[in-house]
């Protein structure tokens, strides 16, 4: 491999899961945003975890000396994913979904009636039903609106609805229903301007690009680890003095007031492998001279994972614009969000549509059955889907696309689709 040129099909063998066939042909796996397949080094991380050092941790013996090293050490690699300042602002749990309700429980304990959380338009639930439940504490949840046509923030809603009883702007990164990425930065300035706190779903955007928790100046983020080639894991950034203050629910003697319980070892231990991973892409595939990142080996990680990150958004984007060029020759097909090629950056390659003549259903089944995985339905992006008068008509679509996807497998879509147009079951 050669830092200049992407070798996806070398990519693509370390991961058993695309060798399947459904059929005579091969599976295409284009339902990413709902979990992403995993390298094999993830695989033999958590089967050897199993092997030598499957015990909880803080005993005195060595498979749980060995199980302590295994979780600092992915604590480590997380907080370098993330560029946070240090390991202890990095929390697991076994999910987004679960660490959030466990902080929106938390925070609650600090707001009273008449505090008032901005969520979005835009939002998968995760970041916006654990922030409603406060309702019973008199916390009052305001929605900023989208703009239709684009699926993008709209930006006056949100200053109209700012102010200073917001005490936290709740944000995704990108959305996972239609990519749209948001000016999470900005968002986050505009908060701490009126003393708000700002909480980041960083999930749909994590396996697409770079994630800087410091240029991003939020105080919280969120992100999952099954979404980035890793096993079922959430993990929580926050400021080290925010999580300290917060008052959290926790057993007496619980070492940490975050990670409740005994924590899944064996993901965690993944979860490190598929950073490992995106570290040595970054290695190969870095802008310009890869020699550096080679030369530092993991201890230069922070710099090899940005890298890896910065390669894969670069690939992804070729992706993108051609699979829209090819859905764009579809005229039954619309697609749902930004389509217009000045401004791709502001999404990632997750593309949802809808089919006239076509169930969302109906579709994600028929080409199913050609080995194409999609999803269908809201993905859980409720509000979005209401906006767009969706909700009661299935949905719509999605295609997620990921580094490990090529160029022959978007023009197979776009060739069945344009198939499948032309026959409509309605």
């Amino acid at each position: 491999m050669t830092p200049s040129s992407f070798d996806v099909d070398a990519l693509r063998a370390q991961f058993p899961a695309l060798g399947l066939r459904v059929g005579q042909a091969p599976a295409v796996y284009l339902d990413g945003p709902g979990g992403t397949q995993v390298p094999q080094r993830v695989i033999d991380a958590v089967s050897d975890y199993y092997r030598s050092s499957n015990a909880n941790t803080g005993g005195a013996f060595v498979t749980s000396r060995l199980s302590d090293e295994r979780v600092a050490a992915a604590r480590e690699a997380c907080a370098d994913f993330l560029n946070a300042r240090s390991a202890r602002e990095i929390k697991f749990g076994p999910n987004m979904t679960t660490l959030t309700f466990a902080l929106s429980r938390a925070l609650g304990r600090t707001l009273g009636l008449g505090d008032e959380i901005l969520v979005t338009a835009l939002e998968h639930d995760a970041n916006v039903s654990p922030w409603r439940a406060l309702a019973e504490r008199g916390v009052v949840v305001r929605t900023v609106e989208i703009d239709r046509a684009t699926c993008t923030l709209d930006l006056d809603d949100f200053e109209a609805k700012l102010g200073p009883r917001t005490r936290l702007v709740a944000v995704g990164l990108a959305s996972n229903a239609v990519g749209t990425v948001n000016d999470v930065a900005w968002i986050a300035r505009r908060a701490h301007d009126e003393g708000a706190l700002s909480f980041v779903d960083a999930v749909h955007f994590a396996p697409h690009g770079p994630i800087d928790v410091q240029d991003l100046g939020c105080d919280l983020l969120a992100c999952s680890a099954y979404k980035f080639f890793g096993p079922h894991l959430g993990i929580l950034y926050g400021r080290e003095e925010l999580l300290d203050s917060l008052p959290s629910y926790k057993v007496r003697p619980a070492h940490d007031r975050w990670e409740t319980g005994t924590q899944d070892h064996e993901g965690i231990a993944g979860t490190a492998a598929a950073l490992d991973y995106l570290a040595e892409l970054g290695m190969h595939y870095g802008a310009g001279d890869a020699g550096p990142y080679a030369a530092a080996g993991f201890a230069g990680r922070r710099l090899a994972l940005k890298a890896g990150m910065a390669a894969i958004r670069r690939y992804e984007a070729g992706l993108l614009v051609r699979l829209l060029d090819g859905l764009a020759g579809i005229p039954p097909l619309r697609v749902l969000g930004i389509t217009d090629p000045a401004a791709l950056e502001r999404r990632v390659p997750t593309v949802s549509f809808t089919l006239d003549g076509w169930a969302p259903r109906a579709l994600a089944e028929e080409i199913g059955r050609r080995g194409f995985f999609v999803w269908d339905g809201n993905m859980y992006a409720v509000e979005l889907t209401e906006r767009l008068g969706l909700a009661g008509r299935g949905g719509f679509v999605r295609v997620g696309l990921v580094h490990y996807n090529t160029a022959g497998e978007v023009d197979r879509l776009v060739a069945e689709l344009t198939v499948l147009a032309a026959r409509p079951t309605d």
